[in-house]
């Protein structure tokens, strides 16, 4: 009893706090005691105490492997500021001076420092070998120790080495930590670090407080304005799995009137640094960034965490998504998913080594399972952690909320518990799939799996089906995969029992999570005069005929109809927010913009119309690099059969980009070309005809001018003179 008082009073000594969380009490005391400890907690837990308490009571000085120097720093600064010298604790990597490595070494080797954070990669190092060999080492603790394992989502080879380097420095009790461990990972970690032996500390993986959704992956931009939107002033991080997709995404949000910053690799860890601490100090409300933000981020109150893309595992997915609502308060976890990311992903995968790509595929296999199951999404994700979750509806997820559709299944659970019985329970779920629907793929013809009595006999279902089945039996617990030759099926007790008595099994229809191809930018202008509101759509075709008679040009010089028809849906009423309507440009809504929105903003306010200001997503002014290179091209005067060929396009395919940049207002002098094209005479008729016409149709061009003397590209050309001259 004296032991517990002692430690709670330590407790409130070094860190204020008045009692111990979960397990954390157990797992101080046995480290205390000298002995090798795993420690298995959930993303908030509070694991860090587990070492951190220890290495301030036990005399020498802990070394603590963390993986990113981001971590380190602020732990560091975390403990720092609970005690009232600095040098209690310290971190030595590569970001240091000599100077300030030497400060490091000295205050350690005095023995003032409880606390040495090292990088795996500068643990390898033979001089910090020698250091680290004359000083008192308390224990080791290997944070976010999945690393080490292959099967861990975030695997580092260098992690790998730290068993033989601490047998070399000398051996003292070990900590593993993580927050993100299957069986399998947990087994492999405590392999490679020799510490079969250890005590295991594990807390339940359910977090109650966050929501799980994962959407089909339509228009994800619009989606993800709207909902931050709709939580103005919350905490939110948004996870892309390119640093590409993480600059366009923070781009797109800044442009409409969200504070976002983007956070990756391949910034310059100054600027990394500046952006998180942004986000800590809530200067901004989102943070864009791939994997390399967030581990160890102590920020308590993110509200909600966005994948862009969904990760490569639910490993990943769990330490992700467990950065929300560490206050135990909102935490909203929302995914987007397609199965087109996922062949993305397995793409990737080619030429890695082929066990790292097995692996790879596993992980993504489970992945897809979670996303496109319709059962409640706690069930599904305690139990890839080895955890029951003991109620059907948790009553926060989407799937649990809005139920799918169900069907039963029995004959076909049975059927496939036959198909695993007669290979032998020797392979995994895609190549069984494969056989009970008879597709005769090479392994299946290698393997002469076509003569098995299963072959074929599940014909009347496709694969995603059979995927679905397996996927639901294994929650259900009929059966498993092998830990040892990962993903192998293997039927459980209770998938034996219940082929000598089938009961009803209710399997459940997935949502289709194809791309929706349609679901490209189906939101755009209506063509031609349909439009959203017609009464403004009409005042804005006789504004714009004024503005062109004033110019002395035609109107479709000024804007062309489907503009017009997207500003009555979108009711832009200041230059800025004309810059984003489809065909209209910088150029040409400084030129003629100015009208336009004082009308829309006086019909907007007389008419008290409220504006679909959430679902205006305005794009990033982002010319693609084809444009950028057109434009370059057209300034050094190459012809357009030149640009074409660089391109791999035809000249045709040039001419409508050109006509594109045009119509938005840029100009460009394409007269070098239309010399060697057309002759003078001709170019004059052309031109001539445009300056009067109702409507720049080239089928109405080439009818009145004659099919037998002008080529179609020939009047595009012209007029694309017409449209830059008169109109940009």
């Amino acid at each position: 009893m004296e032991n517990e008082i002692v430690l709670t009073d330590k407790l409130q000594q070094y860190f204020g706090f008045d009692r111990f969380k979960g397990q954390q009490e157990e797992a101080i005391k046995n480290v205390l005691k000298g002995n090798n400890t795993f420690v298995l907690m959930p993303t908030g837990g509070g694991k860090s105490l587990i070492y951190q308490l220890p290495a301030m009571l036990l005399e020498g000085t802990a070394i603590v492997i963390s993986p990113l120097i981001a971590l380190m720093k602020n732990q560091v600064d975390t403990i720092r500021g609970m005690h009232t010298d600095d040098y209690v604790a310290h971190f030595l990597n590569s970001s240091l001076s000599k100077t300030a490595i030497q400060e490091v070494k000295s205050d350690v080797m005095n023995g003032k420092t409880k606390l040495l954070y090292v990088a795996p990669e500068s643990l390898t190092k033979e001089e910090n070998i020698d250091f680290l060999k004359k000083i008192k080492i308390s224990f080791y603790a290997i944070d976010e120790a999945h690393c080490i394992s292959e099967w861990g989502h975030d695997f580092r080879p260098e992690y790998r080495r730290i068993k033989p380097i601490v047998e070399e420095i000398g051996k003292s009790p070990i900590i593993a930590l993580t927050a993100t461990a299957t069986a399998k990972v947990q087994h492999d970690i405590q392999k490679n670090l020799g510490i079969l032996d250890a005590e295991v500390y594990k807390a339940s993986f359910n977090r109650e407080n966050l929501y799980y959704e994962i959407r089909p992956k339509v228009k994800p931009e619009n989606q993800i304005i709207k909902f931050i939107k709709q939580n103005e002033g919350k905490s939110g991080i948004i996870y892309c799995l390119s640093r590409k997709k993480v600059e366009e995404i923070a781009e797109t949000l800044k442009v409409n009137g969200i504070k976002a910053l983007a956070y990756h690799a391949g910034m310059d860890a100054a600027t990394r640094s500046l952006n998180q601490d942004k986000f800590l100090l809530e200067e901004v409300d989102v943070i864009v960034a791939t994997i390399a933000f967030g581990m160890g981020i102590d920020k308590p109150d993110v509200r909600y965490v966005i994948h862009y893309d969904i990760p490569k595992s639910l490993e990943g997915y769990y330490q992700e998504t467990g950065r929300a609502g560490r206050d135990g308060g909102e935490g909203k976890c929302i995914t987007f998913y397609s199965y087109k990311d996922i062949q993305k992903l397995e793409k990737f995968m080619h030429g890695k080594p082929v066990a790292e790509q097995e692996i790879g595929k596993q992980l993504l296999l489970d992945t897809v399972s979670y996303a496109e199951a319709a059962v409640c999404r706690r069930i599904i994700l305690l139990h890839y952690f080895g955890e029951n979750y003991p109620h059907d509806n948790c009553g926060n997820c989407d799937n649990c909320l809005n139920p799918k559709e169900q069907v039963e299944a029995k004959d076909e659970i049975v059927m496939a518990l036959d198909a695993i019985i007669e290979v032998n329970e020797l392979y995994k779920a895609d190549h069984i799939a494969n056989i009970l629907i008879g597709n005769k793929t090479a392994a299946i013809k290698s393997f002469k799996h076509y003569t098995l009595n299963c072959f074929g006999e599940g014909r009347d279902h496709d694969e995603r089906f059979w995927n679905a089945v397996f996927r639901q039996s294994m929650v259900k617990g009929l059966i498993n995969k092998d830990i040892e030759n990962y993903g192998l099926l293997k039927i459980t007790e209770k998938g034996h029992a219940f082929l000598k008595n089938p009961t009803s099994f209710m399997l459940v229809k997935n949502h289709a999570y194809e791309d929706d191809d349609s679901g490209e930018e189906t939101a755009g202008a209506p063509s031609g005069g349909s439009s959203g509101d017609p009464q403004l759509f009409a005042m804005l075709k006789e504004l714009t005929k004024k503005i062109a008679k004033k110019h002395n040009l035609p109107p479709y010089v000024i804007f062309q109809e489907p503009s017009l028809a997207e500003m009555s849906i979108q009711y832009p009423i200041n230059i800025e927010e004309l810059q984003n309507i489809q065909g209209v440009g910088q150029g040409k809504a400084k030129r003629y913009g100015d009208e336009v929105v004082k009308l829309i903003a006086r019909y907007v306010e007389e008419n008290e119309i409220e504006r679909p200001e959430d679902m205006v997503v305005r794009t990033v002014a982002n010319k693609s690099k084809m444009k950028v290179f057109i434009i370059q091209s057209i300034d050094r005067k190459m012809s357009f059969d030149d640009i074409a060929d660089a391109k791999g396009v035809t000249v045709s395919e040039i001419i409508t980009e050109v006509e594109a940049i045009v119509n938005s207002g840029t100009r460009l002098n394409i007269d070098y070309y239309i010399d060697d094209e057309i002759d003078e005479d001709h170019q004059e008729e052309i031109f001539d005809y445009f300056r009067e016409a109702e409507s720049d149709s080239i089928t109405d061009a080439l009818a009145e001018l004659g099919e037998d003397e002008y080529s179609e590209d020939n009047i595009r050309l012209m007029r694309i003179k017409f449209m830059s001259d008169m109109g940009n």
